[in-house]
């Protein structure tokens, strides 16, 4: 039978990722891990937990929404295969994950402390200000001084707690003889202590621990809006390699014995049952089935596999029990090479500078020169090391990089929240300022440009007696093309026909007695057909001619529309997809895509956009598949459906949260705003220096005015940033 598999069918990601023999829980490793890609929500959290911890040996059961995980302490004797089926039938999509490969679970403890710290600044600057205003209101003498030591008590530890990120990042940057944003951010916040401190213990007048905790505060919240920005993604890497089979059955004198797939060995006897992927690399000895191999090559096609056939690891069996001869086992299997590339992918993206570290290349150095010139100046000019100190305070208070620090991670989050309306979720901080440079958009074919799903093309022009046999027989099946015609008859209204002694031939179709005659459904060879270059199952009864029912890929609602909008906009569409010659030809003459490249290999995939990026194109990949994984986080910037297999996912940018494509193009509409917002933003933060820094080192500003000019600042970029909305 020819046909497109889809990851809806027998080649689901539930199929994918939950091998035919999934690990046993044995005492030394009693937990059970689960990808649950369909839970969104507490009510979905708080339905399989229950569902979980009712099961009999099930002794805890926890779900990371985060993550879309959960994780099973069960009893020795129970095992994934037991409680998938039980998620099925509550209506939750799962899989198993191999819990050795998986780090351990992240938590949110960065935005906790963040938060926690942000509040601690916020909560002493109020009860600092409060006592200014006694100070401001005329205090004087013992009063005074009695109130400067009380916000120094309350100053002092608040920031020793508050502004430690600002501290380790600093020191990590001096250590190494460079500079970076905090440098000046914890000069500022120390000689604002000291002088304060100095003019405490000498009664003075003007004490600025108010000013040194508002900075806080206000770099403080930037840092968190930064950080909320950023998803707390995983590995892709790691994720591929906890797709990896964790178990398999080795046959040993014909004896079945279920192993570790780190204990696999060349040459060792594999057994594959149908719906389980192939746990290595290696040849058919015995057996014969259909593969779906779009895990690796996005072919949509099913492989007729019989003895001799070489197989990969990652591809799934669909129809019939093979034993395998192993060829290539751990590091050296199909799969493993690509969670390398991916690895590879990741790490030259992360060298993309932001807009922000650009703009602290310059500013950092700018600002200390600045400071120090003007203490320089001061002292040389009045001869008073306390006059000099107030000055250079005052200086890197109101030229501290908050309107800097804010600039990005308001502009951010403002279209972040945009995006997220439109059905899109921002996963990586610099995301969209990449989104905005794009000038080439590949698109992967199955389950991107189109749905991934067969459909019958013809049922109305086959007669009632035809469809009530081949439903009878496609029902026998779990092979895509079987079901895709089952729910279209069914739909329909057709009832299946009364055969006896149905059966499925594994690689070849199903078949049954109808009437006294002999009915089959299934490849074109084995049923008489005429094998043509599109997808078509064949129907056969008796001596009649057979009959063909065809099938066609559906194109993903927006697929047209995102597809013209990038174009009007004058970027360069690609069609890079694993599948055949002639699906993609098809599909790129329909979409009026010009440039299209079929057969590609995940490698191939992941070798052209780095071409392309080392030609100077700044590329957006589209795509969902596994064999996606590599390209999507080789390219400049990458999105990937909601409906991607996990590793997909993980490896993108932005997340496309519906079916719809179109919010693709409006994506980059929103990514150009943004940028603009940024590039404004610097230039608010840049004409506020220009003014206030030349009063501050004439020494008209003393640090309170630094501190609440540098707050004015502060607000007007995030007012800025709020247009975006």
């Amino acid at each position: 039978m020819t046909g497109q598999t889809s990851s809806s069918a027998a080649a689901c990601p539930g199929c994918i990722a939950s091998p035919a023999e999934p690990a046993r829980v044995t005492p030394r490793d009693a937990q059970i891990a689960l990808s649950l890609p369909g839970i969104h929500c507490s009510a979905c959290i708080a339905t399989v937990e229950r569902e979980l911890n009712a099961f009999p040996g099930v002794e805890d059961a926890r779900v990371n929404l985060t993550l879309k995980r959960a994780m099973v302490k069960a009893a020795p004797d129970l095992n994934a295969r037991d409680l998938i089926p039980v998620l099925e039938r509550a209506g939750y999509e799962a899989h198993e994950l191999d819990p050795g490969a998986l780090s351990a679970t992240q938590t949110d403890k960065t935005g906790r402390e963040l938060l926690m710290r942000l509040a601690v600044a916020g909560f002493a600057s109020m009860n600092v200000m409060l006592l200014s205003v006694s100070v401001w209101s005329g205090a004087t003498d013992a009063t005074r001084d009695m109130f400067h030591w009380i916000s120094a008590a309350i100053a002092l530890p608040a920031i020793a707690f508050s502004a430690q990120p600002f501290f380790a990042n600093a020191w990590g940057a001096l250590r190494v003889r460079r500079l970076n944003m905090d440098v000046p951010i914890v000069l500022a916040i120390l000689l604002a202590l000291a002088t304060s401190l100095s003019e405490t213990a000498l009664s003075g007048k003007h004490a600025y621990f108010d000013a040194a905790l508002t900075l806080t505060f206000f770099l403080l919240a930037g840092r968190y809006l930064d950080y909320r920005t950023r998803a707390i993604a995983r590995s892709a890497a790691e994720e591929l390699t906890a797709l990896e089979v964790p178990r398999a059955t080795r046959l040993v004198g014909g004896i079945e014995e279920e192993v570790a797939v780190a204990d696999l060995k060349l040459d060792d006897l594999v057994l594959v049952r149908p719906g389980g992927r192939m746990p290595v690399d290696g040849e058919i000895v015995s057996g014969r089935s259909e593969l779906d191999r779009s895990l690796l090559t996005g072919e949509t096609t099913p492989v007729f596999a019989q003895e001799g056939l070489k197989v990969s690891a990652g591809e799934v069996n669909l129809t019939g029990p093979l034993t395998i001869r192993a060829t290539a086992v751990g590091e050296d299997t199909s799969l493993h090479q690509m969670a390398d590339l991916v690895a590879i992918a990741e790490s030259g993206r992360s060298r993309y500078t932001s807009l922000a570290d650009k703009a602290a290349k310059l500013y950092a150095p700018g600002v200390h020169i600045l400071a120090a010139f003007s203490f320089l100046g001061w002292y040389v000019y009045s001869g008073d090391i306390r006059t000099a100190l107030n000055v250079a305070a005052a200086v890197l208070i109101i030229t501290c990089p908050c309107a800097l620090g804010l600039a990005v991670p308001a502009v951010t989050t403002a279209a972040s929240g945009r995006l997220f309306r439109n059905g899109m979720l921002i996963k990586h901080a610099t995301a969209l300022e990449r989104l905005a440079e794009v000038d080439t958009v590949v698109f992967d074919k199955t389950g991107t440009l189109t749905d991934g799903k067969p459909e019958v093309t013809d049922l109305s022009s086959h007669s009632e007696d035809d469809l009530q046999v081949a439903l009878a027989l496609a029902e026998a099946s779990a092979h895509p093309l079987s079901v895709a015609l089952a729910r279209a008859a069914r739909e329909a209204g057709i009832e299946p026909a009364n055969l006896q002694d149905i059966k499925e031939v594994p690689g070849f179709g199903t078949e049954a007695a109808y009437n006294g005659q002999r009915a089959r459904f299934g490849r074109a060879a084995w049923t008489g057909g005429e094998a043509e270059n599109v997808t078509a199952a064949w129907l056969a009864i008796g001596d009649q001619k057979p009959v063909a029912f065809y099938f066609s890929d559906s194109l993903r609602k927006g697929a047209a529309e995102a597809v013209s909008a990038f174009q009007l906009a004058g970027k360069d569409v690609m069609l890079i997809s694993g599948d055949t010659q002639g699906a993609v030809e098809n599909l790129a003459n329909w979409l009026g895509i010009h440039a299209w490249e079929a057969e590609a290999l995940p490698q191939d995939k992941a070798a052209r956009v780095q071409e392309m990026g080392d030609q100077g194109r700044r590329v957006l990949m589209v795509g969902d598949g596994l064999n996606d994984t590599a390209a999507l986080a080789a390219a400049h910037v990458s999105i990937s459906p909601a409906s991607a297999l996990d590793a997909a996912r993980v490896a993108s940018d932005i997340v496309l949260l519906g079916n719809d494509l179109s919010p693709i193009s409006e994506a980059c509409q929103t990514a150009n705003a943004a940028t603009r917002r940024i590039r404004e933003n610097f230039r608010i933060a840049t004409v506020y220096n220009v003014i206030a820094v030349p009063l501050a080192v004439a020494g008209l500003a003393t640090p309170l005015i630094a501190a609440l000019a540098m707050s004015a600042s502060s607000i007007t970029v995030s007012l800025n940033a709020l247009r975006l909305r």
